[in-house]
C-alpha cells in the first residue's frame, strides 16, 4: 500500500483481506488513535503545565505514580469505554480490571494496556509510550472477570504501541506482519510510514540494565561477557522498554530483562509489556522467550503477573536463550 496511506483506509483494506479482525476492530483502533493524540499533545507541553514528577502514591506494582501515569491511564479509559468495542479493561495502573459501564453499548474485545511506559523519564525529554494488547471475550456472557484476560498472548487479536518522540508513531499487528504509522501534526492523522517491518535476524545492539549485574545469574553474566567480548556489538539501554524494543526492531538487537537474584519471578509484566511486544516481534520475525520458553505460550495466572523478558532479533534470542539453559 502506498506510504502515505492513512490508518484507517490501511486496517479498512487489510479487513477485506483478512476478515478474523472485523466487525468494529477499525473503529477500536481510531479511538486508541485518539487517546494517543492527547497524549501526544501534553506530553509534548508537560514542562509547561504542571504534570512532570510524581502524585505522592504508590500503584499496584509498588511503583511511585508519574503525574501523567494518572493522566494517560484516565485518557485511555475515557476514550475507549463508550464506543462499543469493549466489554472490560486491564491496565498497569489498577489494582483490577475496569468493566465498560452500564450506561454504554459494550463489544467482544478486552484491551490490556500500559498507559505510559517509561514515565518517569518524561523529566528529562526522552522518548515514552504507550503499549496496548487486544484480546476476544471467549464466551458471551454480560459479566467480565480478570479470567477472561488469562489467555496465553498467541490468542491476541492485535498488539501494538504509540511512541512519543521525535515524531509519534503507531507500530502495530493484527496477525498479518507489522506497520508503523506517523502522525502528521498539520492534519491530525496517523499516515503509513513503515508497511511489513522486519527486524533483522542478526543485531549490533544489546539492551540490558548493567546496573543490575550484580544480581545475575551465571547464565546472563556469561551471556553479556560473549556480548562484550565480540565484534561489532555495542550496549545502549534507555530504560524506556517501548523506546529500546523500537529502536531493536527498526535496527536489529536484543533486549534483555531476565529475572535474577533480586526479581526472581522477572520485573516485566507479562499482560501489558512482555505479551503484545512478543506479539510484535514474531509477526517481525524476531523471537521473545522467558530464557526456559516461549512468553506467547504462558497462560496467565494473574492481572499483574511478572516475567523474565528476553526480545529481539530471532538469531540473538535463540543464542542467548542457549545460555539460560545450559545454566538450568
Amino acid at each position: 500500500m502506498p506510504l502515505g496511506t492513512t490508518l484507517t483506509k490501511f486496517v479498512l483494506e487489510e479487513q477485506r483481506k483478512f476478515p478474523k479482525a472485523s466487525g468494529n476492530f477499525t473503529d477500536l483502533l481510531a479511538d486508541l488513535a485518539r487517546a494517543a493524540k492527547l497524549m501526544s499533545r501534553e506530553v509534548n507541553k508537560a514542562g509547561l503545565i504542571n504534570i512532570i514528577g510524581t502524585t505522592g502514591y504508590i500503584n499496584i506494582q509498588e511503583e511511585e505514580v508519574q503525574k501523567l501515569d494518572e493522566y494517560a491511564n484516565m485518557v485511555i479509559l475515557n476514550a475507549m469505554e463508550h464506543g462499543g468495542h469493549l466489554t472490560a479493561m486491564a491496565s498497569e495502573e489498577m489494582e483490577d480490571i475496569y468493566e465498560v459501564p452500564d450506561k454504554y453499548p459494550r463489544g467482544n474485545y478486552l484491551m490490556a494496556f500500559d498507559p505510559l511506559d517509561g514515565s518517569s523519564n518524561i523529566d528529562v525529554n526522552i522518548s515514552i509510550g504507550t503499549i496496548f494488547s487486544i484480546l476476544r471475550k471467549r464466551d458471551g456472557g454480560k459479566e467480565t472477570t480478570a479470567n477472561d484476560f488469562f489467555q496465553p498472548g498467541s490468542e491476541q487479536v492485535c498488539a501494538g504501541y504509540f511512541l512519543y518522540g521525535s515524531s509519534t508513531m503507531l507500530v502495530y499487528t493484527s496477525g498479518n506482519g507489522v506497520h508503523g504509522f506517523t502522525l502528521d501534526q498539520s492534519i491530525g492523522t496517523f499516515l503509513l510510514s513503515n508497511e511489513n517491518i522486519r527486524i533483522p535476524s542478526r543485531g549490533s545492539i544489546y539492551s540490558i540494565n548493567e546496573g543490575n549485574a550484580r544480581y545475575w545469574y551465571p547464565g546472563t553474566s556469561r551471556y553479556i561477557d560473549k556480548l562484550k567480548n565480540g565484534k561489532n556489538v555495542t550496549s545502549r539501554y534507555i530504560v524506556s522498554l517501548v523506546a529500546d524494543f523500537h529502536r531493536n526492531l527498526m535496527k536489529g538487537g536484543i533486549f534483555l530483562y531476565p529475572k535474577d537474584k533480586k526479581a526472581k519471578k522477572g520485573k516485566l509484566r507479562l499482560l501489558y509489556e512482555a505479551n503484545p511486544l512478543s506479539f510484535i516481534v514474531e509477526q517481525a520475525g524476531g523471537a521473545a522467550t522467558t530464557g526456559e520458553e516461549r512468553v506467547l505460550d504462558i497462560i496467565p495466572e494473574e492481572l499483574h503477573q511478572r516475567v523474565s523478558l528476553i526480545i529481539g532479533s530471532n538469531e540473538d534470542v535463540i543464542e542467548a536463550e542457549r545460555y539460560w539453559k545450559e545454566e538450568k
